[in-house]
């Protein structure tokens, strides 16, 4: 082997050591980066994320969560859930293989002596919530709404402890759907604050505790702010002017406290408005607690709330009517009728006087009115501003003790009639000739003065005491002015004109 193919061999072995070399590096190139990819990736993706939280709003954040975790460890302990039980008895049915008696039960007589007269027990169970209020004696009292225990036979205290006690009911108030229960105990439980309902703002912090759904959600807090205030038109015909709150209240929750931002009751959560589902959707009413106060003094003492009796039958009227008696502009209620012998009728409130301030307080519609008179004492000295002829009015009227007899009694009611002025639409359902001039009677009082010389709804009235009706404002005033000793209408009915009978004063 000569030179040149002894260099020959030695550079391909050098060759071939070259690209081996090569190849190994390049699989360890590869195998580092197959592995070390993902370790890299894992390890960027554990790194802290560089945005930081401003410290001057995290304590703005922690000092809020400070207070409402102070606000539920503050008031919950007075929060308890109300377990009732309403007792029905029904007959038991005694078939004897009869069709009628299959269907329709069968007739006491047909019933053997073993079974005649038998009845079956059935129990009905409700769930609701209430608040610790008051302290007396060896008894704790709480609050709630009378829709929660109104039919109940037996009711069940059970307070955040796990403790269940036997209660009893002290008092109710439908009007208000409020109700105080009692329990005794040595055990203690903190009282709740009650703050002032009348110092709610719209915006405002509002905290709601109860017991809703059932007791698997018992004593649940719930946040939002206060949507409203003098909300009306509750159901069953409440009076209360309640607070309207988002903080979610589901059925449960009535009876339970709608607090503050510094652990004041402010109201007791009563009724949302809802869909079909009947859930929450950010619409929940608060009964305002001094709506409440006095009524808790009340229940304790006597066991009822004593309302105050004015003798005015009130009613809000729509813009036609404000128009048509100048009232454009002007909150307040119509006294479209006066008990004769009543309160208002001694003082000087008369028939379409508009009433707008009690005391120098605002009344905006008839609800507000209505709480704002019953609140007062039966012997209080109250005035009130009436807006009549186009001027404002002060009469001092005082009050004396409603009872549902004396308010109930039509035929006081002065003078038993509704009407309104004729529009169009009155004019073409009524066909009415186009030159009829009048009011058109929407209502008629049975058994009141109106109702008793013969007036009737549909009626036209175009004069009182034979003087001419122009419109709603001559007509109070023909009232007040000409009927001190008597009263009668004239008519027309079914296109023929008419006059009623006379009524003595």
């Amino acid at each position: 082997m000569n030179f040149a193919q002894k260099l020959s061999s030695k550079n391909l072995f050098i060759f071939n050591l070259l690209f081996i070399g090569i190849i190994f590096g390049f699989s360890l190139a590869f195998l580092s980066f197959s592995c070390s990819t993902p370790k890299t990736q894992k390890i960027a993706h554990a790194q802290e994320n560089p945005v930081t939280i401003p410290q001057d709003a995290l304590a703005i954040a922690e000092g809020l969560q400070t207070a409402f975790r102070a606000v539920s460890d503050k008031v919950l302990p007075s929060v308890v859930e109300l377990k009732t039980v309403s007792i029905s008895r029904q007959s038991v049915p005694n078939f004897n293989g009869i069709p009628w008696d299959f269907f329709f039960g069968p007739r006491d007589r047909d019933r053997g002596p073993e079974n005649r007269g038998q009845e079956r027990e059935f129990r009905s169970r409700g769930l609701g919530s209430g608040i610790i209020v008051r302290y007396q004696d060896g008894t704790y009292y709480a609050l709630t709404n009378n829709h929660v225990v109104n039919d109940a036979n037996e009711i069940t205290i059970a307070t955040r402890d796990g403790k269940e006690y036997s209660a009893e009911l002290v008092g109710k108030d439908e009007r208000k759907d409020l109700a105080l229960v009692s329990f005794k105990t040595d055990d203690v439980y903190p009282l709740a604050v009650l703050g002032d309902s009348d110092g709610v703002r719209v915006g405002d912090w509002a905290i709601a505790m109860g017991n809703p759904l059932g007791e698997q959600f018992s004593f649940s807090v719930t946040m939002g702010i206060v949507s409203a205030v003098g909300r009306t038109g509750g159901p069953g015909g409440n009076i209360n002017d309640f607070i309207q709150t988002d903080a979610p209240i589901n059925q449960g929750n009535s009876g339970g406290p709608l607090v503050n931002i510094r652990g004041e009751v402010i109201g007791i959560n009563t009724w949302i408005a809802s869909n079909v589902g009947g859930g929450s959707v950010g619409l929940g009413f608060a009964i305002p607690i001094n709506n409440a106060k006095r009524s808790i003094d009340e229940f304790i003492t006597s066991g009822v709330t004593s309302y105050g009796w004015l003798g005015v039958s009130l009613n809000d009227p729509g813009r036609e009517i404000l128009a048509a008696m100048g009232l454009e502009g002007k909150r307040g209620a119509l006294a479209s009728q006066v008990f004769i012998g009543s309160p208002a009728d001694k003082g000087g409130i008369r028939p379409g006087d508009f009433i707008t301030h009690v005391n120098g307080r605002e009344a905006r519609g008839t609800n507000q009115l209505v709480l704002m008179v019953g609140d007062l004492k039966p012997g209080d000295l109250a005035k009130f501003t009436v807006f009549r002829d186009g001027s404002s009015r002060d009469f001092d009227v005082r009050i004396e003790a409603r009872t549902d007899q004396i308010a109930s009694d039509n035929r006081k009611l002065w003078p038993g009639v509704f009407v309104v002025p004729i529009t169009d639409e009155i004019r073409e359902s009524q066909k009415l000739d186009k030159n009829v001039r009048g009011l058109f009677v929407r209502e008629v009082i049975s058994d009141s003065p109106a109702g008793i010389i013969g007036l009737r709804t549909g009626d036209v009235v175009t004069a009182v005491n034979g003087e001419a009706v122009r419109d709603m404002a001559s007509f109070y005033k023909l009232l007040r002015e000409k009927t001190a000793s008597e009263l009668w209408f004239g008519a027309i009915r079914s296109e023929a004109n008419v006059e009623t009978l006379k009524f003595k004063r």
